[in-house]
């Protein structure tokens, strides 16, 4: 019996120790401020203007996840990746093919393909805020929670 009570001591100890030492190194460590994220830097970001041809409901492989807007600027066309729930939940992006939209977003290159990761479309008066200000897409929940704390505060996106 004592050889069993000095096992789950021992156990215990070993566990409490590990916890104290997940607890000493930061999950969420940053070395920089908070506007920089390794993907997305909203300091870079550019609004571009142009028609819709294209809407990818799933990426091809080599894409990056999630529905794609293509567009036509007067540069050219461009690709862009809108996060994995831009077209879910009670209010998703609704664009036709043909629609006049503005995106705010940055543009990136990935596996020698450019793509403009989007944060913000804007078409038909609306605006849908698909990503946060780190690059992080928004699910349907926080986007609905965005929308109602502007509309508290008198704002648009």
């Amino acid at each position: 019996m004592r050889r069993f009570s000095k096992s789950i001591r021992m156990v215990a100890g070993l566990l409490t120790g590990l916890l104290f030492a997940t607890l000493a190194v930061p999950l969420g460590a940053q070395t920089s401020s908070h506007s920089h994220h390794m993907f997305y830097e909203v300091s870079k970001e550019v609004t571009l203007s142009g028609t819709v041809s294209d809407v990818v409901a799933k990426a091809a492989p080599g894409m990056l996840p999630g529905p794609h807007l293509v567009f036509a600027t007067t540069s050219g066309r461009v690709d862009a990746s809108l996060g994995r729930f831009a077209l879910e939940g009670k209010k998703p992006l609704s664009v036709a093919l043909g629609q006049q939209i503005t995106v705010t977003g940055v543009m990136k290159t990935i596996k020698d393909e450019d793509v403009f990761v989007a944060r913000v479309v804007r078409v038909g008066g609306k605006a849908y805020e698909l990503r946060n200000q780190h690059g992080v897409p928004m699910s349907p929940l926080s986007r609905q929670r965005a929308s109602q704390k502007a509309a508290e505060k008198g704002e648009s996106l």
